[in-house]
């Protein structure tokens, strides 16, 4: 116990510290270790004694650069990142039921989501105080304040470095590599305020922090104006909707998705294109929203993931959100819920792009944030775009075609040196106008021509070439067979305990639980009637028949030794009892829809359809946001 004294005193020291941060940004954690997490280098290693560093820095510099002693594997169990293999099983795991703390002892995962805590915050400042500045100058503006050479500035206000805890190696001498890691710490101190207490919380370290000594300009950055259509109307717009026919016809919008806006200008706005103009219904188009909707959205994912996905590193994290908020999966949402119908262009557009129709969503997000606040937008993507992520998994969607065939013939490299073999992308023709012109990619691996496709950029058909080649050469790639595998086993440990991990409703796990209490019940039952028989004459006819009668016809079901019966006899009415709970984790999956929304109100009844080339949608019914929450359940 005396060997650990240096350890507690270590960390009581620390602890002391941290109160002089606390007063130096006017806020007390309620969860101290948020805080040190947030201070946390990945360099840093808890070595349960005097600081090690320094004598290892002379080793290394004497030329022994690990010490052949001890056991070094524990500090990397849960902090590994790298490898193919790595990916594919951290990758393959599905978020969990409830929210759970990462066994990642690093300020990474909070470093990913303080930074989508402070483009959010910035975002929403920049939007109010510049309300004639256009998308770029906001996107600008906003590039400045979150760039890592000035949140370095913030952080050396701070004084983060006295606190950081981080390896005394080489790799922060440097004075490039330490403001680099002061940078993603006061991002990462932001995530655990936000976690902590909430966004106007950390609104307030962040707005002081920029502003520190300039009143002025910390009154000027905090009380911005509301937004202009709020401004004229501060008590709802919702009397002018027989008035315009395009209120007339956003409001059955609303009831199809069960919001009701307070401003339905801003709405109207949301679906206004730039080739309309400025008028005075809207006053402007939908461009400055767009900007608002896609950091609403990036914070929103950030959250949901960081809490639900606690064994991913912020790199798996980064690939998750990606794939749950690119272009592709916007527009499928925008078409699920009709947007393209009441969106309002200059001159009738016959097909809008993928682009378009992220568009669109995006500044619905935004609209929504202003009128209704996070809490809806939260409500939103837990019905609209979380539940996809399932499929996304099960599918590796959050891979591309390209980089998922690069890393299956990187895994077919030879070992004797040299660079590995990859995929080379040809344009082979290029025909059309400039407009519409159509380029044909063909790619080769080691002098073999896989799959050639097309599409209306490079970019596209290289992509279409790719995912072309993956479906085409399976018998080139047993990377692929891996992958497929991994997987499996994962749907399978999914399936074991579906209160655990999947996202199925409180029904499903009640009865899962009552089933195992009846499964146990009933082993205990014929183990005891067992005993009882092997208690009589165990050379009598009567006892053998008796066991064998044990052994045959009264063995359960999910006994792993196998049962001699015989086929042909009727289940019993326990039988029947024990598979009617064997609950797997495609029943859970198929169900999942039906079963969640009857335990909670939620944004709108949703319908999974899924389409024969892979391709999802959700389709949405009339239900009321107004009394729906933040439930973790997909």
């Amino acid at each position: 116990h005396a060997m650990l004294l240096p350890v507690l005193v270590c960390h009581l020291r620390f602890h002391r510290s941290l109160e002089v941060l606390e007063t130096r940004i006017n806020y007390k954690f309620n969860n101290r270790f948020l805080l040190q997490l947030a201070l946390t280098h990945p360099s840093y290693r808890e070595n349960f004694g005097t600081n090690p560093d320094h004598a290892r820095n002379s080793l290394t510099n004497c030329g022994i650069r690990q010490p052949e002693y001890g056991d070094r594997r524990i500090h990397y169990m849960n902090t590994r990142k790298r490898g193919i293999n790595t990916l594919i099983n951290i990758m393959s795991r599905f978020g969990r039921n409830l929210e759970t703390e990462s066994k990642i002892t690093h300020n990474e995962r909070l470093e990913f989501l303080g930074d989508a805590v402070v483009e959010f915050l910035t975002s929403i400042h920049l939007f109010h105080l510049f309300p004639s500045l256009e998308e770029g100058g906001l996107a600008t503006y906003r590039a400045a304040i979150v760039q890592n050479q000035h949140l370095a500035v913030l952080a050396e206000k701070l004084g983060l470095d006295q606190f950081m805890l981080y390896a005394h190696g080489s790799d922060l001498c440097h004075d490039s590599e330490l403001r680099h890691a002061m940078a993603n710490c006061f991002e990462a101190l932001m995530g655990a305020i936000f976690l902590d207490s909430g966004i106007e919380e950390a609104d307030n370290v962040l707005s002081s922090t920029l502003f520190k000594g300039e009143d002025v300009l910390y009154d000027t950055w905090v009380n911005y104006p509301p937004h202009p259509l709020q401004v004229q109307e501060p008590h709802g717009d919702r009397k002018w909707i027989k008035a315009f026919p395009i209120l007339t016809k956003l409001a059955k919008f609303e009831e199809t998705i069960g919001v009701e806006f307070n401003h339905i200008r801003l709405l109207a706005r949301a679906f206004t294109d730039r080739s309309i103009g400025f008028n005075n219904l809207t006053l402007g188009s939908n461009q400055r929203l767009e900007f608002l909707g896609d950091t609403v959205l990036q914070l929103v994912a950030s959250e949901y993931l960081y809490k639900y996905f606690p064994e991913h590193h912020e790199g798996h994290l980064s690939l998750l959100r990606s794939s749950l908020v690119n272009n592709r999966t916007q527009a499928v949402v925008c078409d699920d819920l009709g947007m393209t119908t009441y969106a309002m262009y200059s001159h009738l557009k016959t097909e809008l792009k993928t682009k378009d129709r992220a568009d669109l969503l995006e500044a619905f997000l935004g609209a929504l944030y202003i009128d209704r606040g996070l809490h809806y937008c939260r409500t939103f993507c837990q019905v609209c775009f979380f539940p996809r992520l399932h499929h996304f998994i099960m599918n590796q969607d959050w891979n591309d075609p390209k980089s998922k065939l690069q890393q299956c013939c990187l895994t077919l490299r030879t070992m004797d040196g040299g660079e590995p073999d990859i995929p080379i992308y040809k344009v082979i023709e290029c025909k059309g106008p400039t407009n519409t012109r159509v380029y044909t990619v063909a790619v080769y691996f080691r002098g073999r021509r896989l799959a050639k496709a097309s599409g209306h950029s490079i970019q596209q058909a290289e992509m279409n070439a790719a995912r072309d080649a993956l479906m085409n050469s399976k018998d080139l790639f047993p990377q692929l067979d891996h992958q497929r595998r991994v997987i499996e086993k994962s749907v399978k440990i999914q399936g074991v305990r579906p209160d655990a991990r999947d996202k199925g409703s409180r029904e499903n796990e009640r009865k899962y639980d009552k089933g195992r209490r009846e499964e146990r019940h009933e082993k205990s039952r014929l183990s005891n009637k067992s005993k009882d028989i092997d208690k009589t004459d165990s050379g009598s006819r009567d006892a053998k028949k008796a066991r064998n009668s044990y052994r045959e016809d009264e063995r359960p079901k999910n006994d792993a030794r196998p049962a001699v019966r015989d086929r042909r006899k009727e289940p019993t009415e326990r039988e029947s009892n024990k598979v009617s709970i064997d609950y797997n984790y495609t029943k859970i999956a198929r169900n999942r829809d039906s079963q969640s929304h009857k335990d909670r109100k939620s944004f709108g009844e949703r319908k999974y359809r899924s389409g024969d080339d892979g391709s999802s949608s959700y389709n949405y019914s009339h239900k009321s946001l107004e009394n729906s929450k933040y439930s973790s359940r997909s």
